[in-house]
């Protein structure tokens, strides 16, 4: 196995040989060997950075039953559109029946009890003012009926509590919007300790995106953004745009509204929120997207991904000297953009460099450069994190 890995690289070693001289042998006879070149260029690009995303309505509400009592009616269906103030439950009310009946009849004894008491107060008056009477019979008449009518307040309240209740058992939505799951069916016994909603109404009129951004990506944010405040920095934000499940661009545009105020400890990261109108409800509740989010670096270098070759880690481009030979050069590069790389050193504006057939040149071969313009398309990028 050894003997056999040692040969075919004795292999690949003569036809690299081979290669050469053949090249060497090439040029001798018919001159330099053309090659295309690019003169590197700076140049202001958009990149677009697209991060991962939760998508919640505007407004989820669960729906929860205020008091107890079993499932008598159901109305709506799940995923059906739903008004504010649409009629969504209705629950068995006997209980409550009973309890306004008997809070509406309080009333109407303590009533009875307050006439009852200022007939008394009218009588004694007047004997007092005689002095027929002692002024002590008065106070205890007046007090009598201070009482009653405490009685009759008390009787009120508890029937508008009782009245309250008995509403209760009649669920309307909130807000206009979409049901989601319904757990519970008729008969089902339903109260205000149960975990679980009757449902959750959620408006998705507009839709939140929730994504994160690391410490290094927040600080290249805030660096990038003009502002003295988050709030005018959000405002100079440009509009972002949301892809979808399916790699569709979502039709509307959003914008950045919050960035949250503390970094998570434990993931290092910082939450952002847009928000997208939606029209056509084409959006729910619980899907996951990517939010597309555009950003300008000025005067900065590309270099096509093909102009660069790789040794030891590192990479490299053949730059062409005043006489059209060739000179390996180390380049630093930062992200990938479409089919090009970001240089951050190593290659100066002006410099001409090889775009292709790297893998037929040597350091200090002469070519014929064949000059080769490029352009980023549209001037723009795409850069995916």
């Amino acid at each position: 196995m050894k003997r056999n890995y040692i040969l075919a690289s004795m292999a690949i070693i003569l036809l690299g040989l081979s290669s050469c001289k053949d090249s060497s042998q090439q040029q001798m006879a018919h001159g330099p060997v053309p090659f295309p070149v690019q003169s590197a260029e700076k140049e202001n690009i958009t990149i677009y950075n697209q991060y991962a995303a939760n998508i919640e309505g505007e407004q989820n509400i669960e729906i929860r039953a205020k008091v107890d009592g079993f499932v008598e009616k159901i109305y709506i269906d799940e995923g059906s559109e739903v008004k504010k103030g649409q009629l969504l439950f209705k629950l068995s009310a006997e209980t409550l029946n009973q309890q306004v009946n008997a809070a509406s009849a309080n009333i109407e004894v303590a009533k009875a009890q307050v006439v009852s008491a200022q007939v008394e107060v009218d009588k004694v008056t007047p004997l007092v003012e005689k002095n027929i009477i002692s002024s002590a019979q008065l106070k205890t008449a007046e007090s009598n009926l201070n009482a009653a009518k405490a009685q009759l307040i008390a009787a009120k309240a508890t029937y508008m509590n009782a009245k309250e209740n008995l509403d209760y058992t009649i669920i309307k939505s909130p807000v206009d919007g979409i049901v989601g799951s319904i757990p519970y069916r008729i008969g089902s016994l339903v109260g205000r300790t149960e975990a679980q909603p009757l449902t959750t109404v959620s408006n998705i009129s507009n839709v939140y995106a929730y994504f994160t951004l690391n410490e290094k990506q927040l600080l290249q944010f805030n660096r990038e953004l003009n502002g003295s405040s988050i709030a005018n920095k959000i405002k100079e934000l440009p509009e972002v745009e949301l892809i979808l499940a399916d790699g569709s661009t979502y039709a509307q545009k959003g914008r950045i509204e919050t960035i949250n105020g503390m970094v998570n400890p434990r993931t290092g990261s910082i939450s952002y929120r847009a928000i997208f109108p939606n029209p056509s409800n084409l959006l729910r509740s619980g899907i996951s997207g990517k939010v597309k989010f555009p950003s300008t670096q000025n005067q900065v270098i590309l270099v096509p991904q093909k102009a660069t070759y790789e040794l030891q880690g590192k990479k490299f481009v053949y730059v062409v000297t005043a006489e059209n030979k060739v000179e390996a050069h180390e380049v630093i590069v930062s992200e990938s953009v479409n089919q090009d790389f970001i240089v951050l050193n190593g290659l100066d504006a002006g410099q001409t460099f090889v775009v292709e057939g790297l893998i037929k040149l040597r350091e200090g071969m002469q070519i014929k450069p064949v000059t080769e313009k490029h352009t980023p398309e549209g001037n723009a990028a795409k850069l995916i994190i």
